[in-house]
């Protein structure tokens, strides 16, 4: 059995990289995931693997399109305002069926906001970003074990439908230290529709350009064709005493740990609370969370972000007929829930 070690999140996303094969790495320091950035740069090179400090966040996403195209496994982190610039190039990943993987440490905004944690950038992970009719796979970590875990897993769902796959973690997750064990180091698959190696066969084309407009429709809906594989098989999500819960917690990442603390105060004083915590946002568990909120007990949404986790709730929740009240504890601006913040309101909603 492997080593457990202490690490922060940040280390233990670029290490879990590497162990996947990670073959190139290219990005732009923003805080707070430039331990990120300063790990691939310690340690890619020496294992003979391709660093470059890019010149903007812009150039580090069209690199890692380059690479994936050639063949590499390829990867770049930013966090949010960083992660903005490279939507275009996730756009063109996308439209040209190109696997990758972003890594994005939530901080506060809109704009330059702060560096302090946050979620608010959850509509644009899960709704593709970037322009056009596109998806990204996201993965959303809520410790460090699950950091490395979850990177691990992103460059092979990545690869397995060619697609861009997301690490969504947040400030806190991050930065905070824990103990980890690392997944084995383990080879990149051969892919066999790259460029280059042209001897004995034809050229090939990677490009999101298509002209003709009946073509272009055709190709984007065979990509959601796929699109709804991804979705039969890679849902992942967690619940914690749902079964018999006076109120449901809905959560993900710090704000899922918060909910954790919020169930141990409540547990105290006879109230049960239950957990469902997404693990997938795209795809996100629609179905699992409409069956609990058939059984008509309410849920309360708990996210760093004004009100962006509560509308695939509230879908979960009318896909599947239930009648169950939905509420929203937020907070935004790298503001953290606190557990007894969350204990309150679902003691309030319970009139307990």
């Amino acid at each position: 059995m492997s080593e457990k070690v202490l690490m922060k999140g940040n280390d233990a996303i670029a290490e879990a990289a590497i162990r996947a094969g990670c073959g190139a790495y290219f990005g732009y320091p923003i805080t707070p995931q430039n331990e990120l950035i300063a790990y691939m740069a310690r340690n890619m090179l020496e294992r003979g693997r391709i660093f470059i400090q890019a010149e903007s966040e812009i150039a580090a996403i069209n690199m890692v399109y380059g690479a994936s195209c050639a063949g590499v496994r390829a990867m770049t982190s930013s966090s949010s305002p960083g992660i903005s610039l490279k939507q275009e190039g996730m756009s063109y990943a996308a439209g040209a069926d190109v696997p990758l993987v972003l890594i994005n440490v939530v901080r506060g905004g809109p704009g330059l906001g702060n560096i302090a944690p946050a979620q608010s950038d959850y509509f644009q992970a899960t709704r593709g970003g970037g322009h056009g009719d596109y998806r990204c796979i996201v993965l959303a970590p809520k410790s460090v074990q699950e950091c490395a875990d979850h990177t691990y897993l992103a460059f092979d769902l990545a690869d397995k439908y060619r697609m861009p796959t997301i690490v969504l973690a947040d400030g806190m997750i991050g930065q905070m230290i824990e103990g980890v064990t690392l997944p084995p180091e383990k080879e990149a698959p051969m892919r066999g529709w790259t460029v280059g190696n042209m001897k004995g066969r034809e050229a090939r084309h990677i490009t999101s350009i298509e002209l003709t407009p009946e073509k272009l429709e055709s190709m984007t809906v065979e990509r959601f064709a796929r699109y709804e594989t991804v979705k039969a098989n890679e849902i992942r999500y967690e619940e914690n005493g749902c079964a018999d819960a006076d109120l449901i917690l809905v959560a993900y990442g710090t704000s899922a740990r918060v909910c954790l603390g919020a169930r141990m105060i409540a547990k105290k004083e006879g109230i049960k609370l239950g957990i469902f915590r997404p693990v997938t946002l795209w795809p996100f568990p629609f179905n699992a969370l409409g069956e609990i909120a058939a059984r008509g007990k309410p849920l309360l949404t708990v996210e760093m972000s004004l009100g962006q986790l509560v509308e695939d709730v509230k879908l979960s929740a009318y896909s599947a007929g239930a009648k169950a009240a939905i509420h929203l504890l937020s907070r935004s601006g790298g503001m953290i829930p606190s557990e007894e913040e969350v204990f309150a309101m679902a003691k309030e909603i319970l009139k307990k």
